[in-house]
């Protein structure tokens, strides 16, 4: 197939390029830079130099592209991730991601794209007992950040789901962890876990979900290739409490054992109230749709050991 990729040069946009030319399809992506058009060149990808908030320069470069599906793997996420990287990026994430992503989806509906995959995130389930899924609801009420996000996947989901003619799926990731990410080795997280700087709050009872951030970009191929519209929870099949995965991850780096914080502690440093949903609200989410109607089969998580139990 011919596809059309929107934020290719990010975490997950450079090993999706990987994939998508190993499954043999004709790769289109979108950059603003000649210089990063260049590069692409070398890999075998044709680039479209195009600005996301140009809406007419997008449309000119979708329609002059003419692909059968558009990939949108649009953010603005900072190279750090603490809460005063993330609050100074926050608002031009939330544009790329809605101006941004709907310039993508116009300029794609106006072309006679047949299928369109947008970025989503899998974190935002309201919390309660067992795995999320598709059609949990999400945390609107939470703490503000989250909140946030969880109002800007409603939007431009339902923005997706809703455009005419066009077979929309969104993929909603889990925390990406691997090369280029912030939980590897050598990612910002890494960093912090040695520094005893990423507390467990309380007692660590939320539940995160991760994919690999090679998964995700497999996944994406075949919900590319065979998905259904609608949303797929992209995430592996360990979804872990932070008490689990945390001093796991400690482990695998060689790093002290992360210290533990109370709520009230926490509550007193910057976006404290988020920092207590992500380390004792936050729902695992179940990986059941995508593996039945994707063949997806995540790898474990590789800095878990076999003795740590699953939560959930």
């Amino acid at each position: 197939m011919r596809i059309f990729v929107a934020g290719g040069t990010g975490a997950i946009g450079r090993p999706l390029l990987d994939q998508l030319l190993a499954k043999g399809h004709n790769v289109v992506a979108m950059t603003r830079s000649p210089e990063t058009a260049q590069s692409l060149a070398a890999q075998g990808i044709e680039s479209a130099i195009a600005d996301v908030f140009d809406p007419d320069s997008v449309k000119a470069a979708i329609a002059q592209a003419q692909p059968e599906v558009v990939i949108e793997q649009l953010t603005a996420l900072p190279r750090t991730y603490t809460r005063e990287s993330m609050n100074a990026t926050a608002a031009l994430n939330t544009r790329i991601r809605s101006e941004g992503g709907a310039n993508v989806l116009a300029a794609a509906q106006a072309a006679g794209v047949r299928r369109y995959l947008k970025q989503s995130m899998a974190f935002w389930g309201i919390p309660g007992a067992g795995l999320a899924d598709e059609e949990t609801p999400l945390s609107v009420d939470a703490s503000p950040a989250v909140a946030a996000d969880a109002r800007l996947v409603i939007e431009t989901e339902r923005r997706l789901l809703q455009t005419p003619n066009l077979e929309g799926i969104a993929l909603r990731y889990g925390f990406f962890y691997g090369p280029g990410t912030w939980f590897n080795a050598d990612g910002d997280v890494g960093q912090q876990v040695r520094q005893q700087q990423f507390p467990i709050v309380e007692n660590g009872d939320g539940v995160w979900s991760w994919i690999h951030i090679e998964d995700a970009a497999i996944a994406t191929v075949a919900a590319a290739e065979q998905g259904n519209p609608g949303v797929y929870l992209i995430v592996d099949d360990q979804p872990l409490a932070v008490r689990d995965w945390l001093p796991a991850f400690a482990r695998w780096l060689n790093a002290p054992p992360p210290p533990q914080i109370s709520v009230e502690d926490a509550l007193k440093m910057e976006g404290g109230a988020d920092m207590v949903y992500y380390g004792t609200q936050m729902r695992g989410a179940s990986n059941a749709k995508a593996k039945r109607e994707l063949n997806f089969q995540p790898r474990p998580l590789e800095w878990v050991v076999s003795t740590v139990v699953h939560a959930g």
